[in-house]
C-alpha cells in the first residue's frame, strides 16, 4: 500500500509540474485519469488534498519567484479540482460534489496562500538577518582598522616626542658648549688682559694702548657671539622692521659664516601678513638654510618670496646634492625632525609645504601661506629685490 501511495505521489508531482509549466495551453485529460487512480488506491478527498498541498508547497512552489506564486497557486487549484472530481462523484451527487469541491478549493487556496506568504516573510527575515550580520562584520573590520591606525599614530607620536626631546637636549648641549668654549673663554681672556693692563699701568705705560686695543677686540667678539645667539633664537629685527630686513640680515650673516652665496628676492607685500605668518616664513627659511649648510654641500642658494593669487609663496633652492625626500621624511633622526618641524609650522597657519630634490638639480623647499582671513584684499603687487649676498 505504501509503495502504491509513493508511486501515486510521484505521478501526481510530475503531472502537476507539467501542467504548471504548460500554463494556459495545459491539458486536463491526464488529470482526470490521475483522479481515478487515486480513487482506486482508496484515497479520500482529504488525503488527496494533503498530497496536493505537500507537493505544491514543498516541491514546486519554492522554484517560482514571489511575484508569480499567487498565479501558480490558482492554476494548481484548477488541477486539484479536476483531479478530485472522480472521488467526489463517488460519494455525492454531481451538483453537491461541485459545491463542496468549490468550497474546499477556496479553503485550500487560502491556506496555500497563507503558507506561501509565511514562507516569503521568513525568507525576507533571513535575508535581513544575513544583511545585518554582514554589516556588523564590516563595521567590526572598519573599527578594527581604525583601532590599528590609532595605535600606529600613537606610536608615531611617542617616537616624535622622543625625537623632539632628544633634539632639544642636543640643542641645549650645543648652546652650552658654545657658551663655555667661546664666550667663557673670551671673557676669561678679557679678564686676563685687564689684569695685565692693571699690572702694566702700575709699572709702565709702554704698550698700554696696544693691550687696550686687543682687549676691545675680545669684547667686540663676545658681543658679536651674543648677537648671533640672539638672532638664531629670535631676531629683534623681525619684530621691529619686518620679515625682509630680518631675512636679509640672517642671509648676510649666513653667507659670511658658511661661504655660501645667497640671492634674496622678496615681494614687499609679504609685510602685510600678520606676525605669526611672517615668523613661520622666517623659521622655514632659517631651518632650510641650516640644512643647506649641514648637508647639501652647495655653493649658492636662491631665496624667492612672491605673490600668489590667494597668498604668499616662498621657494628656497640650492645647487647642492639631492636626497631621498620620502626616506628622510619617514626615517629617524634630526633631518626628519627639521623637515617635520617646517611642515608643522606651515600647516598650523593653513599653508602647504613640500620638498623636491633631484640629483643634478639640487633641492627646492616650497612654502605657500594664505592671506589672513581678516585681510580684506590681497596686498598690492609691489616687488622688492635684494642684491646677491656673498661671503
Amino acid at each position: 500500500m505504501k509503495r502504491e501511495l509513493f508511486k501515486l505521489s510521484r505521478l501526481y508531482q510530475e503531472a502537476l509540474r507539467t501542467y504548471l509549466e504548460q500554463g494556459a495551453h495545459a491539458s486536463l485529460a491526464a488529470v482526470r485519469g490521475l483522479g481515478s487512480k487515486a480513487l482506486a488506491a482508496g484515497l479520500q478527498t482529504l488525503d488527496l488534498a494533503k498530497l496536493h498541498e505537500q507537493t505544491l508547497i514543498t516541491e514546486l512552489l519554492p522554484g517560482y519567484p514571489a511575484g508569480r506564486r499567487a498565479a501558480v497557486i490558482r492554476q494548481a487549484g484548477i488541477f486539484f479540482a479536476v483531479a478530485v472530481l472522480p472521488i467526489e462523484k463517488s460519494h455525492r451527487g454531481g451538483r453537491d460534489a461541485t459545491v463542496q469541491l468549490k468550497k474546499f478549493i477556496e479553503m485550500l487556496s487560502q491556506r496555500t496562500v497563507e503558507l506561501a506568504a509565511s514562507n516569503l516573510e521568513l525568507e525576507q527575515e533571513i535575508l535581513q538577518r544575513v544583511a545585518v550580520e554582514a554589516a556588523l562584520k564590516q563595521s567590526e573590520r572598519h573599527y578594527s582598522r581604525l583601532l590599528e591606525q590609532s595605535d600606529r599614530l600613537q606610536e608615531q607620536l611617542r617616537q616624535l616626542s622622543r625625537q623632539i626631546l632628544s633634539a632639544q637636549e642636543e640643542e641645549w648641549k650645543r648652546i652650552s658648549r658654545e657658551l663655555h668654549d667661546v664666550i667663557a673663554q673670551t671673557l676669561t681672556g678679557i679678564n686676563i688682559r685687564l689684569a695685565t693692563l692693571k699690572k702694566a699701568a702700575a709699572e709702565n705705560t709702554k704698550g698700554l694702548e696696544h693691550n687696550i686695543a686687543l682687549t676691545q677686540k675680545l669684547v667686540e667678539k663676545s658681543v658679536d657671539i651674543v648677537h648671533q645667539f640672539a638672532r638664531e633664537l629670535r631676531p629683534a629685527v623681525l619684530d621691529d622692521l619686518g620679515l625682509i630686513p630680518a631675512l636679509h640680515s640672517y642671509a648676510k650673516a649666513f653667507a659670511r659664516r658658511t661661504r655660501i652665496r645667497v640671492h634674496l628676492q622678496a615681494f614687499a607685500g609679504v609685510e602685510q601678513l600678520d606676525i605669526s605668518r611672517r615668523t613661520v616664513l622666517f623659521r622655514v627659511a632659517q631651518e632650510a638654510l641650516t640644512n643647506v649648510s649641514r648637508h647639501a654641500k652647495a655653493s649658492r642658494v636662491k631665496l624667492d618670496i612672491r605673490k600668489l593669487p590667494m597668498g604668499i609663496g616662498m621657494n628656497i633652492h640650492d645647487d647642492g646634492k639631492a636626497f631621498n625626500v620620502a626616506r628622510v621624511m619617514h626615517g629617524k633622526g634630526n633631518k626628519r625632525l627639521g623637515l617635520l618641524g617646517m611642515r608643522e609650522r606651515v600647516e598650523m597657519v593653513g599653508g602647504r609645504f613640500s620638498v623636491k630634490s633631484t640629483p643634478g638639480h639640487g633641492t627646492t623647499v616650497q612654502t605657500e601661506i594664505p592671506f589672513a582671513s581678516g585681510l580684506a584684499k590681497p596686498p598690492k603687487p609691489v616687488t622688492h629685490g635684494k642684491p646677491t649676498l656673498s661671503p
